[in-house]
């Protein structure tokens, strides 16, 4: 039975914690920066927790 790959682009934006929930770097921390505010850009810089409804989509191509 072949072995199921990780998917490239997945590992690469998503990450799972030990307790197990999948987290992802917020959108919007690309470009115009200088017309955010610093709370703002504080805001958008941390790490999101996946909606639950993604989930399961997520992981299978993860390979958990």
């Amino acid at each position: 039975m072949p072995k199921q790959k990780t998917h490239s682009g997945t590992k690469k934006r998503f990450k799972v914690t030990g307790s197990g929930k999948i987290m992802k770097q917020q959108a919007g921390m690309r470009h115009n920066l200088e017309s955010k505010s610093g709370q703002r850009k504080r805001r958008l810089n941390q790490d999101q927790v996946i909606a639950p409804a993604n989930v399961k989509a997520i992981k299978k191509l993860l390979g958990k």
